[in-house]
């Protein structure tokens, strides 16, 4: 019987590059879309998918990831004195029961693979989910579910991917397939940023995992990679030697809010999915044009 997948880390350590300045101060992953932070959304992704810990990597200066899921008795007490109670459930709609999150510090940016290390012992011995958290996704069910539905039939590792722009796989790591048939299939291997003409598939790798414990004692000795990190997909590739890895094409739309036009189309795509909203951005949007 496939065991459970309990547990998501989520890497949110980075420097948040491609959105400076608005990372200079504020986590990259705590910039909003719309009236909430990604983290909300991502978080509540994770919940749907039966996610009942959450691990998060952190970087220096980022406290107020912790803190944003954490109550707040100021903000919360002034909104209760002031009747402000449908505001007051907006506050307090991310927080969690006590001890359904940790934060975990990483000490040096070495990479994803590195960061997802880090968390090894508070994961444990047991399947895990690793959330890209830039990366917003919309979906029915959500990414993450799928994913974990994915799990539960073939078990092993899995790898979340989409569909590249049109020639532009070469840009992503892609993965490559023992057969293509439906949106599930076997892995036989991942290319980061394969020479055009030469990518096995046009599937990229999205930023949805569900992976087996092994992966840690692999990282445990993983060289760098490219950029002088730990590859998480160097890992992964070897792991694949000895376990199953399947490819889940998902069905939905992503956003990568690590990048400022990525953000604004996600800003822009939740709040016309808010019915409360649609129309006035709509007319905001017309108006512009």
């Amino acid at each position: 019987m496939t065991q459970r997948v309990r547990k998501a880390v989520l890497p949110v350590a980075g420097l948040g590059t491609r959105v400076l300045p608005g990372a200079k101060a504020t986590p990259k992953n705590l910039l909003n879309v719309v009236d909430r932070p990604i983290l909300s959304y991502i978080v509540e992704e994770a919940r749907a998918a039966g996610i009942e810990h959450f691990v998060f990597v952190v970087g220096r200066g980022q406290g107020a990831i912790e803190d944003y899921f954490d109550a707040n008795p100021e903000v919360e007490g002034a909104l209760e004195a002031k009747g402000k109670a449908e505001i007051l459930a907006d506050v307090r709609r991310d927080i969690g029961p006590p001890g359904e999150m940790s934060f975990i510090r990483q000490m040096a940016p070495l990479g994803l693979g590195h960061a997802v290390w880090c968390a090894r012992h508070v994961v444990g011995d047991e399947p895990f989910a690793v959330i890209l958290s830039d990366m917003l996704m919309t979906a029915d069910p959500p990414a993450l579910a799928q994913a974990v539905a994915a799990h539960e039939e073939v078990g092993g590792n899995i790898v979340v991917v989409e569909p590249a722009p049109e020639g532009e796989a070469h840009k992503y790591g892609i993965v490559a397939l023992a057969t293509r048939t439906g949106r599930l299939n076997r892995m036989t291997g991942m290319v980061e940023k394969p020479a055009p003409g030469a990518e096995p598939s046009n599937l990229f790798i999205s930023g949805r995992y569900i992976l087996q414990p092994e992966i840690f004692e692999t990282l445990q000795t993983q060289e760098r990679g490219a950029g002088g990190e730990i590859q998480l997909t160097d890992a992964m590739s070897k792991l694949m030697k000895s376990q199953d890895f399947h490819a889940l094409e998902y069905d939905g739309t992503t956003y990568d809010c690590g990048d400022k036009i990525g953000l604004l189309r996600a800003n822009v795509a939740f709040a016309l999915r808010r019915p409360e909203l649609a129309e006035s951005v709509r007319k905001a949007i017309q108006a512009l044009l």
